[in-house]
């Protein structure tokens, strides 16, 4: 899954000047042009949000990884950054660098769910609703409070605030307590967790 960014490229000026008399390939090159500096405008916007480029995928014309300068008088260009990969593998790599390490069960007990289907690292991301870290370790509501001397501000909390500041403009992201799926449902069930809905 990935967010779009579509650049529709109709310049007036350039379909004046093919019916002028420039030709087909002059008037895509510049077409391409524009697209080219479309793209340089996303992507300084993107690595100034998230401190990298993101990957991308272009389509000209509905067709993927066309040259630029294929693109019809009147056709489109869409760029489609994939920003919320990014999202959910910064998440996820910030929970383990901020986790307390004793015997590294809590570090390896993070959880990710899309609509409260697991989702396995590594895989496909589904489209979903409503997306969740969860840790299902026993102790980690008393890590969240404070008690850890490698983790005083928790992680969880501490994670979801870092995470809305850096990606806060494609998603909302917030800090809540929730019972893990597959477990019993009960106020002392309810573990620290990060929710995230797409913008």
């Amino acid at each position: 899954m990935a967010l779009r960014v579509r650049t529709k490229i109709i310049n007036r000026d350039i379909v004046a000047f093919v019916k002028q008399g420039i030709s087909a390939e002059a008037a895509a090159s510049m077409r391409a042009d524009i697209a080219r500096e479309a793209l340089a405008e996303a992507q300084e916007q993107n690595r100034k949000a998230l401190g990298r480029l993101p990957p991308h995928e272009t389509y000209v014309d509905g067709r993927k990884g066309a040259p630029l300068e294929s693109v019809k008088p009147t056709g489109t260009v869409l760029f489609e950054f994939d920003l919320y990969n990014e999202l959910f593998s910064w998440i996820g790599e910030q929970l383990v660098l901020h986790s307390p390490v004793l015997t590294g069960h809590y570090r390896q007990s993070h959880l990710f769910f899309a609509d409260g289907a697991a989702v396995d690292p590594g895989a496909a991301l589904p489209e979903a609703g409503e997306y969740l870290f969860v840790n299902d370790r026993p102790y980690a509501r008393m890590i969240e409070g404070g008690s850890s001397d490698q983790a005083p501000d928790g992680v969880y909390e501490a994670v979801a605030a870092l995470a809305n500041r850096r990606f806060g403009n494609v998603a909302r992201i917030r800090f809540t307590y929730r019972t893990v799926v597959g477990s019993r449902k009960d106020a002392s069930t309810r573990q620290p967790a990060i929710v995230i809905t797409l913008k």
